[in-house]
């Protein structure tokens, strides 16, 4: 039997009450099994034990604590720093690669070029940290440069990023009506210009979540960030897994709870400000219709 036909008998055995609070159920389950543990992560945060999984008492001492955790503080603000420049530069980048892909369908090496910008998609980031290691080991005595840190974290997060922004791009390139790029060039209007005043803010929604996305892949990356950190540039992620090897504290879980508060704000923010430019785009299509 096709699963039609069973979504069918099941709706013609339950009812179709029935099967809408079947389904609720499922979606609820997922919502729980997904967000439970970062609910209990957040209550254990506020832990007055020192056993993270013993329940003490209600305190916010860890938080206190956070400030003058030197370690902390720091790796938290290289993570943000790595983080930022990695999203700003894949979000470039990624128009850059997105356009090439979509926009010219044929050109000597379009291919490989696709292939090499899907690839850190599929491969094991094991297998791509530890490929960036031995070139830039190679590099370094071969040039002298570049030493371990910032900017080989930087590279390596860039070039994850690079990929999963050329996915989100392109997928919003695709969508677009190409009449209203040829319409600006009828007009009059230059390549840059019909991109500056027609592409770039019918992509920028995809840019944004790009953008967002890139961030989060950069401040929680521990396997890229392990092979390429050197001396004095750990990032937040190894400092946590690196405590966390050791048993896990109330303060690790105040760590987190910060992150998790940062990324939320930032999600909350991004869906706003997506919502009210829809709004604003469907209002001026709307009234150019009953213009026209």
């Amino acid at each position: 039997m096709s699963s039609g036909a069973t979504i069918k008998a099941r709706r013609a055995i339950l009812g179709p009450q029935a099967t809408r609070w079947f389904g609720r159920g499922w979606l609820g389950l997922g919502y729980v099994f997904l967000y439970l543990p970062i609910l209990a992560l957040i209550i254990y945060s506020f832990n007055d034990s020192n056993i993270a999984s013993v329940w003490g008492g209600f305190t916010l001492k860890w938080y206190g604590q956070l400030l003058q955790d030197r370690e902390v503080v720091t790796g938290l603000w290289l993570s943000m720093q790595i983080a930022f420049v990695t999203a700003c530069s894949s979000v470039l980048l990624g128009i850059f690669a997105a356009f090439a892909l979509v926009k010219y369908k044929r050109f000597k090496g379009r291919t490989l070029f696709a292939g090499m910008v899907n690839a850190p998609l599929v491969m094991p980031e094991v297998i791509v940290g530890l490929s960036l290691l031995l070139m830039l080991v190679s590099m370094q005595r071969a040039l002298g440069f570049p030493e371990r840190g910032m900017l080989t974290i930087w590279l390596g997060h860039l070039l994850l990023g690079l990929a999963y922004a050329t996915v989100v791009i392109g997928a919003r390139l695709q969508d677009l009506p190409p009449q209203l790029e040829e319409a600006a060039m009828d007009l009059g209007a230059k390549p840059f210009q019909v991109f500056m005043l027609v592409t770039l803010p019918m992509i920028a929604q995809s840019l944004l979540s790009a953008w967002l996305l890139t961030f989060t892949l950069s401040l929680d990356d521990v396997v890229l960030s392990a092979f390429l950190s050197g001396p004095g540039a750990t990032t937040l992620p190894l400092v946590i897994f690196s405590r966390a090897r050791l048993g896990v504290s109330p303060s690790i879980n105040a760590v987190a709870t910060v992150i998790i508060l940062v990324v939320s704000v930032g999600v909350i923010l991004a869906s706003v400000l997506i919502a009210r430019q829809e709004r604003r785009r469907a209002q001026e299509m709307a009234a150019a219709q009953r213009g026209g």
